[in-house]
């Protein structure tokens, strides 16, 4: 198992500096210049300016900016924000409890439901379920995330009423956060009410960004059962008499759920894509809002930094998803 471990770890370093290297040409290739914004309406003077470039270090040629960059991250110093001149490492741990807490709810609904769909689907194939089934998990999966959300917005927060537009909490509700997750925070503060508005606050979000994983979910296991109910191990559990649940839930499930897991693993990169757009319309305060608002302020620390610890997280994700489908089939350890 270590082998297989540290063959996994070898792909993910040099994928990391090379992240390193994408995410700072192209930080570097954005139009604007980030010191002017520093000026405001009253502008700054030709000294002043060339100040503020030896300060940052932009007056430098690029290859010695990324040395230099280089050498901060390996003494874990991702930067410092241009425009609130706090360090990147801290923005990001203050604002990264609330992406996670709507990635999570997002893939807890779409495995809560996409699973069990595709698991039936396959069961069932050919049937009118099936069919829904698979014409939902296209719609989902084609429908653009703005779209959905505002019209979800229009549907249940202009029309009937029941979820607020944005935010994570009302107004009416304040208390110093403990873990930075709302949902366990407003239990924590006792305050009647708290955790109801939290959770109303989370509901539109998470659908609208766990709607694409719980397609891709649903589809991927209805694939992976409708294989894995063919083979002879399968046939011999029925032939045996064994009850239709033991026969799918502990023969056929269980090995439909490695290509399963590794979906759900990659979904963690398309969760923090979907959430740079379902941040932005619900005006949710995580890591998405934060990269766009950086992005409109050419804070080119902020977005470089915020890039590199996103990837970072994903690539994390992925090598424990690897190690995860190991553990579950140990052939894939003596053949990866």
């Amino acid at each position: 198992m270590f082998g297989y471990f540290f063959k996994k770890l070898l792909v993910v370093v040099p994928t990391f500096f090379g992240v390193t290297l994408v995410a700072f040409v192209f930080i570097r290739t954005l139009p604007g210049d980030p010191v002017m914004l520093l000026a405001g309406e009253r502008g700054m003077s030709d000294e002043r300016h060339a100040q503020l470039m030896a300060e940052y270090g932009f007056d430098k040629p690029i290859l010695v900016q990324y040395g230099i960059y280089l050498k901060q991250l390996a003494g874990g110093d991702f930067g410092t924000s241009i425009i609130t001149r706090q360090p990147i490492l801290q923005e990001f741990a203050t604002l990264f409890p609330a992406t996670v807490e709507l990635s999570l709810c997002a893939m807890f609904i779409a495995v809560f439901f996409g699973l069990p769909a595709g698991m039936i689907a396959a069961t069932k194939r050919g049937s009118i379920f099936d069919h829904s089934v698979m014409t939902g998990a296209l719609t989902g999966y084609s429908m653009p995330i703005f779209w959905w959300g505002l019209l979800l917005i229009i549907m249940f927060s202009g029309i009937l009423g029941w979820t607020p537009v944005s935010g994570r909490i009302s107004m009416l509700y304040y208390f110093e956060p403990v873990t930075g997750f709302m949902l366990i925070d407003s239990l924590l503060s006792g305050q009647e009410g708290a955790f109801v508005s939290a959770m109303s606050h989370l509901v539109l979000p998470a659908i609208v960004l766990g709607t694409i994983p719980l397609a891709v979910i649903a589809r991927q296991t209805r694939s992976a059962m409708l294989e894995v109910l063919s083979e002879d191990y399968v046939r011999t559990a029925r032939a045996k008499g064994l009850g239709p649940q033991r026969v799918i839930g502990l023969h056929a499930l269980r090995n439909a759920l490695i290509p399963v897991i590794t979906v759900i693993g990659l979904q963690v990169g398309v969760l923090f894509a979907g959430a740079i757009l379902t941040e932005t319309i619900f005006s949710w305060p995580g890591i998405g809002k934060w990269m766009v608002d950086s992005i409109f302020r050419r804070d080119y620390s902020a977005v470089q930094g915020g890039l590199l610890l996103i990837a970072a997280i994903v690539m994390f994700v992925n090598l424990a998803v690897d190690l995860l489908y190991g553990l579950i089939n140990p052939q894939i350890r003596h053949t990866d």
